[in-house]
């Protein structure tokens, strides 16, 4: 009766195939993001050819979207680069937690399923008990990543053939976008990501006199949460043991 109940869980097949069927609903959702950052990257200027290199280099929604307004406004690569590595530090976090819990394997595999490692996958990898095998993060990355770079490109043909009017309205569609993403955010932790938000534009403010846009953006990201995280940690916590 076991054998009749088994699931496909339970079935002999590779950890590669099982990382790929299990990374199927993250391409599912990357399809649209994927798409939109195609489309707006193709009415901010940038060539199919460098749209669908930065999907395939960086790998990274946050940050590429975060590029994406930045050279609207003229940033130097510094200060994308610079930004980008302060979004992105979670992942050292991340590939840290990974390797402890996946199966030892080679440096050249670990490399490539760090490459492959956003939120979505190292979620859906951190569901199986360790030790993970490393053919199925690999596989869970691939799907993840196919899917990212090809409907990059889609959205950017899809984007080239809107009327001119619709393509220069797309600008609108990158601030919509980072407000559809801080929604969630705000309904989950809205009282931290509020102070967050203002604290972020207050400094940009002060930084943006003296800075570049996008230098601005960083010091004033990293302002905002180091001084919430010490006024938590001395202020607030020092009131509640009192």
């Amino acid at each position: 009766m076991e054998n009749v109940t088994d699931t496909y869980e339970n079935l002999v097949i590779s950890p590669l195939k099982k990382g790929l069927l299990d990374g199927i609903p993250i391409a599912i959702g990357y399809m649209p993001v994927a798409l939109t950052f195609g489309l707006i990257a193709g009415s901010t200027g940038l060539a199919v050819s460098e749209s669908v290199l930065m999907s395939m280099i960086v790998f990274a929604g946050a940050s590429q979207y975060m590029a994406l307004s930045m050279i609207a406004v003229g940033s130097t690569a510094l200060e994308i680069i610079a930004a980008t590595f302060i979004v992105n530090f979670r992942h050292l976090l991340m590939s840290a937690s990974i390797h402890e819990r996946a199966e030892k394997s080679s440096k050249k595999m670990r490399a490539l399923y760090a490459f492959g490692l956003t939120d979505e996958v190292f979620a859906v990898a951190s569901t199986k008990t360790p030790p993970i095998k490393p053919g199925y993060i690999l596989g869970t990355a691939i799907m993840a990543y196919t899917s990212w770079v090809s409907f990059t490109a889609v959205g950017f043909f899809a984007g080239a053939i809107l009327p001119w009017f619709l393509q220069e309205s797309m600008a609108i569609a990158l601030y919509a976008l980072f407000i559809a993403l801080l929604i969630p955010s705000i309904k989950k932790e809205g009282k931290i990501v509020i102070i967050l938000a203002l604290l972020g534009g207050l400094f940009h403010v002060f930084f943006a006199i003296w800075l570049s846009t996008g230098w601005a953006i960083m010091f004033a990201t990293i302002a905002a949460v180091s001084v919430y995280e010490l006024t938590e940690r001395f202020v607030l916590k020092g009131d509640v043991t009192e």
